[in-house]
């Protein structure tokens, strides 16, 4: 009897650990958090010595970090993007310039109405980290731009499209924009669109689009696409707010990339001409995969592959 107790015993010891730990695989393998990130630090440099053609020496950097954070379980999608890049060149002869400066920071939430489809409703934030300048951001020119000056921030509801990681459609009928400039130099009648001296911010009510769009087009090659589009319901809602960025990687190892960058912007607040801006950038990138896969979608993440 006590034979056979004790090897009662034992099998139930050995059913319960083995039943404990494949519900522990189970369960790490359904995760509903998904975190994606890439740090980078790109370097570039040139030297010139008696040299015919002429030239400055010049060093220059540029970091960055591009998170995206998902929550995904049943119906219910959450998903934030943290996007951070500053970078300096310093040349001989002009001294040091920034050459790129963005504080990008949103959150959306859906709740799946229908397949691929989400009501949503989310936040975004859009600025910069130092003071910008005219004459090629020469710090001794007129300043135009500084931390907040100008800042936006969006705060609408509306619908998402999302079939999958790398298509991604939010349309807002319903958002709120403040444009907000707490810089005092810059609280100019005109600046930003503000109606007054002295204002510091500007409320306007529209409608918002964004789209994201992901292409492979070939082995370590990608190419990310972002635009938007906003218009103003209550002042001049032809005058249409556009932005379109491109994010253009070449792979070349696990810690070696390189990307080549495009940002067009058209405000007529801001300036009324099209903005232009584009960098290219060779250094170390190290990609942050915690490994859990996105809902079923894990097939589609081959950017961090």
């Amino acid at each position: 009897m006590k034979k056979f107790l004790l090897i009662l015993s034992f099998s139930i010891g050995i059913f319960t650990s083995a039943q404990v730990e494949k519900d522990t695989v189970v369960t790490d393998t359904i995760r509903h958090w998904s975190v994606l990130g890439k740090n980078s630090l790109m370097l570039n440099q040139a030297a010139f010595s008696n040299w015919v053609g002429g030239g400055g020496n010049n060093i220059g950097w540029l970091a960055g970090i591009n998170y995206n954070i998902t929550y995904e379980k049943g119906k219910d999608l959450w998903e934030n993007i943290i996007i951070l890049d500053y970078g300096q060149n310093n040349t001989k002869g002009l001294g040091t310039r920034k050459t790129q400066d963005v504080i990008n920071i949103s959150t959306n939430y859906g709740r799946q109405f229908s397949k691929s489809w989400y009501f949503s409703l989310g936040a975004g934030l859009q600025t910069q980290f130092s003071a910008g300048y005219e004459d090629g951001n020469n710090p001794q020119a007129k300043k135009i731009s500084n931390f907040m000056a100008p800042g936006y921030l969006n705060v609408g509801m509306g619908i998402t499209y999302r079939p999958n990681d790398n298509i991604n459609v939010t349309l807002r009928p319903v958002n709120a924009r403040w444009a907000f400039v707490l810089d005092k130099d810059l609280q100019l009648a005109g600046n930003y669109g503000l109606k007054e001296d002295g204002d510091s911010s500007l409320l306007q009510f529209g409608f918002l689009g964004t789209a994201l769009y992901k292409v492979k087009i070939m082995e370590n090659v990608n190419l990310t696409n972002s635009a938007s589009v906003f218009s103003n319901y209550l002042d001049h809602p032809e005058r249409l707010v556009l932005a379109y960025g491109a994010i253009l990687n070449f792979k070349v190892n696990k810690f070696i990339s390189s990307n080549i960058t495009l940002d067009v912007l058209y405000d007529h607040n801001q300036l009324q001409k099209t903005q232009l801006k584009q960098t290219l950038g060779i250094g170390f990138a190290y990609t942050l995969d915690n490994g859990v896969k996105r809902s079923d979608r894990k097939d589609s993440q081959w950017w961090n592959k």
